[in-house]
């Protein structure tokens, strides 16, 4: 496999070279901050001293996070499910990474005194005793290895290197030999249902991130040992499907350790199954950008099951975990390929799924699952602090850097969103502010500051629905350039402080089916904005009922249905109100 490193031809920008300005994202990111601040480290650290035999001071996390043996789940009686203590510590590692990247991005040193203290009370419980009678060994460790990567990284913790050492010394003996399917783990002996989710096959992605870290060359082989080729990545880079049945999430994380593996070996084989399985991804997705009802996957052939959801499931999309793993796979296939269309799906699945999530609450509640069910609310998981209560973190930690990459002199927009881009090219500073409302409004208004005149590239990322009105301005002039949907829109020029550029998209309603097979469920969109008609009663319209929605005065927008005036909300705005997804299309 060593066929040389491959490198992307884009680069994200450092953490602290991107400010969010004002609006919901900057608010989820304060809010997910500000929760794990507030926690006690002694509460966080309860259960790998408790499993070391060590003092443990503190009160109980609840939910998956504890030690305990309460946990029992049974497939023939689901009615004796009790997740508590089901992953004691499991996402410790993931609000250790956030709580790192919050200090890459804003120097904040009170976080970086807590990561350091966790990290080091951490190291002390290390032992194989952790890890004894564990039933997903390698999800948890997982979890620890980006939390202690991040730390060293971005939060300067040197204490986090020898305790991935330690980590990984007492892992191995818990792991299996190869990245098992959940199907081969359970041809071999368990004395529990939930040892056969465990996901050896993610583990890739950041042991191959330790490796490229200088953290040792253990991680390269440990990597390797993990490639899940002969049943994902191989028959992926051959263009067939093997996702059926598979855990979503999971199997789409794992197309980031694809990702590594074509950045580690060279071998095209990794970017091409990454390339094919979010493609296949993206073909089972509802318009909301999310997939995976029920945390499968389906195959390419399949047409009826997203729509057997709509009435089954509330279960529809792994928000947090599905986003985070979404905008890895999303973000990295933009810097290999310069193709927009990963920066259209990343901003599809931003404001119609994450952005409209619930503030996990300080005692653990977190929003799990978006419901795109027919008879829609939203709603917090039963159990506390589950998967989803670090991602949520780390994803918001990420926001600013999957706004903005660069090539040379080109500076790349990938997403709209208010913020501040600060940067050095060719020695000399430059400042790019980005003030806009967007989706809502169509205008996006861009402050270019240089330190001195200087030439370099704006590029400007035209979705592909943008309609053929769309115009770009540089000081409220034509700039001269196509805003091509699909396409970067190239500002090639000599720029100096005071500089102004206006993109202005000409968003026009459209509607999407659910699928080929059924043309006549369709979602009404606005741009990357999802409408969700509000109330759960069904609603069945004609093309042009649909498309005349318009925006009220109170900012919702509204449709004339034949029963009446039908509200609808993007989902951020939706409250604890009923909604659905999808409508129906009448003939007309």
């Amino acid at each position: 496999m060593a066929l040389g490193q491959s490198k992307p031809g884009l680069e994200t920008l450092a953490y602290d070279q991107v400010q969010l300005g004002p609006g919901k994202l900057r608010e989820q990111l304060m809010t997910q901050h500000k929760l794990f601040m507030g926690l006690e480290d002694d509460r966080l650290l309860k259960p790998f001293r408790q499993r070391a035999g060590l003092p443990a001071p503190g009160a109980d996390m609840g939910g998956w996070y504890d030690d305990s043996a309460d946990f029992h789940f049974d497939p023939k009686d689901l009615s004796t499910v009790n997740w508590h203590g089901y992953i004691p510590g499991h996402s410790f590692g993931q609000y250790v990474s956030g709580l790192s990247r919050y200090v890459a991005a804003t120097g904040d040193e009170e976080t970086r005194a807590k990561v350091r203290d966790l990290v080091v009370q951490y190291a002390e419980t290390i032992s194989p005793r952790f890890f004894a009678g564990y039933l997903l060994p390698a999800y948890t460790y997982d979890k620890i290895v980006i939390g202690l990567i991040d730390a060293y990284r971005y939060a300067g913790v040197e204490e986090a290197r020898d305790a991935l050492d330690k980590v990984t010394d007492a892992v191995l003996p818990s792991l299996p030999d190869k990245p098992l399917t959940r199907q081969e783990r359970r041809q071999r002996p368990y004395s529990s249902e939930a040892e056969i989710w465990d996901e050896p096959y993610t583990l890739p992605e950041n042991l191959f991130l330790a490796w490229r870290l200088g953290l040792g060359e253990r991680y390269r082989t440990l990597a390797v040992r993990y490639l899940q080729d002969e049943a994902l990545f191989d028959p992926l880079a051959r263009g067939e499907s093997p996702l059926a049945g598979r855990h979503a999430y999971s199997h789409v994380n794992a197309l980031n350790s694809a990702i590594q593996a074509w950045y580690a070996t060279g071998d095209e084989k990794y970017l091409r199954a990454a390339r094919n399985g979010f493609d296949f991804v993206l073909q089972q997705s509802f318009a909301t950008g999310g997939w995976g009802p029920n945390e499968q996957l389906i195959g390419p052939d399949d047409h009826e099951t997203l729509l057997k959801t709509l009435t089954s499931t509330h279960n529809s999309f792994e928000t947090p975990c599905g986003a985070y793993g979404h905008f890895k796979i999303a973000r990295s296939l933009l810097q290999i390929t310069k193709d927009p269309r990963y920066g259209d799906s990343m901003e599809r699945v931003l404001y119609n799924t994450i952005l409209g999530a619930k503030d996990t609450t300080p005692d653990g509640k977190t929003f799990y699952y978006s419901d795109y069910s027919d008879t829609a609310s939203k709603f917090y998981r039963d159990e506390l602090w589950p998967c989803c209560s670090g991602t949520f973190l780390q994803l918001a930690a990420d926001y600013g850097i999957s706004a903005y990459l660069r090539e040379g002199r080109r500076i790349y927009v990938n997403l709209y969103i208010p913020s501040t881009l600060s940067t050095d090219i060719e020695g000399a500073t430059v400042q790019i502010r980005q003030e806009t409302r967007y989706p809502l409004d169509a205008q996006v208004n861009f402050l270019v500051t240089p330190g001195q005149a200087g030439q370099f590239s704006l590029m400007l990322r035209i979705p592909a629905w943008a309609g053929p009105a769309s115009r770009i301005l540089v000081n409220d002039r034509p700039a001269g350039v196509a805003a091509r949907p699909g396409a970067f829109a190239e500002l090639d020029r000599i720029w100096r402080a005071g500089d102004r550029v206006t993109l202005r998209l000409d968003i026009t309603p459209r509607l999407e089916p659910l699928n080929a097979a059924h043309p006549e469920v369709v979602a009404l969109l606005t741009g990357p904005l999802v409408l969700f008609p509000i109330g759960h009663s069904e609603i069945q319209m004609t093309r042009a009922q649909w498309l005349s929605v318009r925006r009220r005065g109170d900012g919702h927008w509204a449709a004339s249905s034949p029963t009446g005036e039908r509200v609808l909300k993007p989902f951020a705005f939706i409250d604890d109100e009923p909604y659905r997804l999808y409508g129906r299309l009448a003939e007309s």
